[in-house]
């Protein structure tokens, strides 16, 4: 598949995003938008990007003006027919997402491939539109797609193992860092992910700390880019919200997913961070943000806590064979920006150590949501590692 061309169908964030990689990588692309007013903005949008880059001397103008050459802005889907790898980043909306595979399927070519854009949509629910599912999977880019390496590739049920190999490098070559992931609600980093936001939520509704001192604890004392607090208003509460909701409801409502009802407040009034112009903080032009209680003894307990249920989160993926050990690390520090694999890190603590914080808390609560992943006892037991 070298230098095949690439067909990505939605022409907003993502979709530009997408263009732009395979672009860079010397690609024929074709950005299909219904709207051609959309594929003007998007224009418009990627331009100003690349030529930031040319501002920062990190690319020449010759190199913009090649990648722009080679991404095609088209409002005609028919342009597909000579694509080997199509990639949708539409909505989230499972109908829109299942229209648009069911018209690709009738232009790529037999021996082209199909793919998903989806962040927490099942790969095998979106395939049930195809005829012939073999040749489509999921290709999970996260944003911004030009700058987070990491892309989960997520077979179907039907995805063929050529296909999986096909795909897997063709986007190795992009030089992004893949991860091979069960078809499971969240995939690997989002549903990994969802207690370093639940457990901070829950723990500012406790009264533990406030929000600014819940997230200078996580970055000061644990090491993360952002706070779980600013990573939510920079994201969207309401897009953050709604994958919590959606890997809930599609684990069967189990407690450890179960989302926050201040998050929901939230959104219903639509503060939904900076986007809105107030979440967990203000952004307004004179707004006056409290300032962390820099204590280290609470910043420790904070940490420890959010800590131990994203290991124990880390641990059931590989116990329900989601991943395995090496990939979802790869994945948390690659995707999730973390500082150190999950993993790795329990091992660092001592497994012993991080299941006696997740049984004190389970002991304390009484609640599901703290329950010790089986695979965690089990290296405890045995006196094993993860590595």
């Amino acid at each position: 598949m070298d230098k095949a061309i690439i067909g990505v169908v939605g022409a907003g964030t993502m979709g530009q995003g997408i263009a732009q990689v395979a672009s860079t990588n010397n690609h024929r692309v074709y950005l299909y938008d219904a709207y051609p007013d959309q594929l003007g903005k998007a224009r418009h949008a990627l331009r100003k990007i690349l030529q930031r880059q040319v501002e920062k001397g990190r690319m020449g103008q010759d190199q913009v003006n090649g990648i722009m050459k080679r991404i095609h802005f088209v409002d005609d889907l028919t342009n597909f027919d000579q694509c080997r790898l199509a990639i949708e980043a539409v909505p989230e909306d499972p109908e829109i997402k299942k229209d648009v595979l069911m018209r690709l399927e009738g232009i790529v070519p037999r021996r082209g491939l199909l793919a998903t854009n989806t962040s927490s949509l099942s790969i095998a629910s979106l395939s049930e539109a195809l005829k012939k599912p073999g040749r489509f999977l999921g290709t999970h880019f996260f944003n911004p797609a030009p700058v987070i390496p990491l892309v989960e590739i997520v077979p179907g049920l039907s995805t063929t193992g050529k296909a999986i190999k096909a795909v897997r490098r063709l986007i190795d070559d992009w030089d992004k860092t893949t991860v091979l992931s069960k078809d499971t609600p969240g995939f690997i980093v989002n549903r990994v992910a969802r207690p370093f936001y639940n457990e901070a939520i829950r723990q500012y509704e406790e009264g533990v700390a406030d929000v600014p001192t819940i997230d200078w604890a996580m970055k000061e004392l644990g090491g993360f880019r952002m706070g779980p607090f600013e990573l939510m208003d920079f994201i969207g509460q309401d897009v953050n919200y709604k994958v919590t909701e959606t890997i809930f409801k599609e684990f069967f409502y189990d407690p450890r997913f179960k989302p926050s009802l201040t998050q929901k407040r939230m959104v219903e009034a639509e503060q939904l961070g900076q986007k809105s112009g107030m979440g967990f903080y203000n952004y307004g032009e004179d707004a006056n943000n409290p300032e962390p209680t820099r204590d280290r003894e609470i910043g420790q307990t904070i940490v420890h806590r959010i800590l131990a249920m994203l290991i124990n989160e880390a641990a059931d993926a590989v116990f329900m064979n989601v991943a395995t050990v090496e990939e979802v690390d790869l994945a948390m520090t690659k995707g999730g920006q973390y500082p150190k694999g999950l993993l790795r890190w329990a091992d660092d603590i001592g497994l012993r150590e991080v299941l006696d914080r997740i049984t004190r808390l389970q002991t304390e609560y009484r609640e599901d949501r703290y329950r010790p992943n089986p695979l965690l006892k089990r290296k405890v037991r045995n006196g094993e590692t993860f590595y």
